[in-house]
């Protein structure tokens, strides 16, 4: 590309279509030439150039300009040295930065004392430079990563080995005095205890991180509702918050629901509703609340009225490197990896955590996941009647999905899969009735009360008492309009 044999007339008569490179020729016997692909790369025209003050200059970027002309000026005076290589930007008529690559080839007079032409070919480096910015950000990444786990390791390291100086020392009192009083061995059997308790806790969640972070541990994602997950999440911490008289109490709505893995997002609330009934003092209350946060993400909030946390301690909260770890307000020990655990889960979910506290006033953590749409299940044997009810619907509630079954049967088989905010049945349908569907479907979840709507042509008053003694939230006669049956959902959920 830069042999001082390329001729001026066959690079001007080149037909250059392609975007990632121009070229330019300098001559004294001729008029300067750029190519026509010089649009291509800085959007302005051959013509456009020339008529800048500084020409094909006035397009460098101010900060590479200067040592541009720099080494231009120490090559021109070089008359052993005929090739260059530059790198640098220019504005680009959209306003954005390129960065270019030139090789830069004179043609020397036989005697070197004047340049008789300068060809240049100008290649658009542009996602070339990118990748080595994203390179070297994951390079400073992985830098600061290994620095952290350096400081993780040893602050793991002494933890892992200090609570064997209890287990130990005790033990060794236990098998070596047996005379001991029976008051003092239950003592020290419960020092025993609750050293492993915490230790094992940490050893799980140390490990659970760590497969997190190498992905030996998969992200599993179903829908799941958020009020159900919560509750089953936090039954076992019953008898640590009764033991302290505090109230857990929660705030959801039944119609929220998330995209996230069962095991794990249970673990980060467990782990954030554990604490906060730890830092809680005797007879206060620990708030559970979750909400629509933006377009896409579904809020939860742990909120307490506990201790607190210095606001020099704040930034110490989520950081692998740097364990920060408080007494519980009845002595409960822990181990400064839970928060670390719960902010790689969620994560790992695309969300976000964060938080406020004060000293004496409590703290409040917030976390974000990602949404699933409320799930409407038609249970309807007409085609067009299901096509109806699906317009209908997603058009007044755009946070609403709708799915079809054609009888009973598929749709009882599709339940557990699907776990549908509402039903809406028709009453007579092929296989199994709209009354032997709602019974199903309450054997089947009976801790669960899925809204359900009859609409059918065939009812008389046998039939809705029917369904009212079962519970069926709403029983109308067909033909329904589009705003009844909307207005029917709202009253369902809402």
């Amino acid at each position: 590309m830069t042999d001082n044999n390329i001729n001026l007339e066959v690079l001007k008569g080149l037909n250059n279509k392609l975007c990632n490179y121009f070229f330019s020729v300098k001559s004294d016997s001729s008029e300067d030439f750029i190519s026509d692909s010089v649009e291509q790369t800085t959007g302005y025209s051959p013509t456009e150039i020339k008529n800048f003050p500084d020409g094909y200059y006035s397009l460098i970027c101010e900060e590479d300009c200067a040592s541009v002309k720099k080494s231009l000026a120490e090559f021109e005076s070089n008359k052993n040295k005929n090739v260059l290589e530059l790198t640098y930007r220019l504005n680009a008529k959209n306003g954005e930065q390129v960065w270019v690559k030139e090789f830069l080839n004179i043609d020397r007079s036989p005697n070197d004392s004047f340049i008789l032409s300068q060809k240049s070919i100008v290649l658009n480096i542009t996602e070339i430079k990118r990748s080595e910015f994203e390179l070297q950000k994951s390079r400073d990444n992985l830098k600061d990563l290994n620095s952290q786990k350096d400081k993780f390791i040893s602050i793991i390291s002494h933890d892992l080995r200090s609570p064997f100086t209890t287990l130990l020392g005790f033990s060794e009192i236990l098998l070596n005095e047996p005379d001991i009083a029976l008051e003092e061995k239950n003592e020290y059997l419960q020092y025993i205890y609750d050293s492993s308790k915490t230790q094992l806790q940490m050893i799980n969640y140390l490990l659970d991180w760590s497969r997190l972070q190498t992905g030996r541990i998969k992200v599993e994602p179903v829908r799941l509702n958020v009020k159900t997950i919560v509750s089953t999440a936090i039954a076992p911490l019953t008898g640590d918050a009764v033991r302290k008289n505090i109230d857990v109490r929660t705030d959801i709505p039944p119609d929220l629901y998330i995209n996230a893995d069962e095991r794990l997002i249970s673990q980060a609330i467990v782990n954030l509703t554990s604490n906060a009934i730890k830092f809680t003092n005797e007879g206060k209350e620990v708030h559970i609340s979750a909400s629509r946060f933006k377009e896409g993400m579904i809020e939860i909030v742990v909120k307490d009225e506990g201790i607190g946390i210095a606001e020099e301690n704040q930034s110490k909260l989520f950081k692998i490197d740097q364990k920060f770890v408080l007494i519980g307000t009845a002595g409960e020990k822990g181990t400064g990896l839970g928060l670390t655990l719960v902010k790689e889960i969620i994560d790992k979910h695309g969300g976000q955590i964060w938080f406020y506290s004060q000293i004496d006033e409590g703290s409040e953590f917030h976390i974000t996941i990602p949404e699933a749409k409320n799930l409407v299940l038609i249970v309807e044997d007409d085609p067009g009647i299901r096509t109806l009810y699906k317009k209908i619907i997603e058009h007044a509630l755009p946070n609403f999905e709708v799915k079809f079954s054609d009888n009973g049967y598929d749709a009882i088989g599709h339940y557990k899969e699907l776990l549908p905010t509402i039903i809406i049945t028709d009453h007579s349908m092929p296989l199994m009735n709209g009354i032997q569907l709602v019974e199903a479907i309450q054997k089947k979840e009976s801790n669960k009360t899925v809204p359900i709507i009859v609409i059918s042509a065939r009812l008389n008053d046998e039939i809705t008492k029917k369904y009212i003694k079962l519970g069926v939230d709403k029983v109308i006669a067909k033909p329904v309009d589009q705003e009844q049956l909307v207005k029917m959902i709202r009253e369902c959920l809402y």
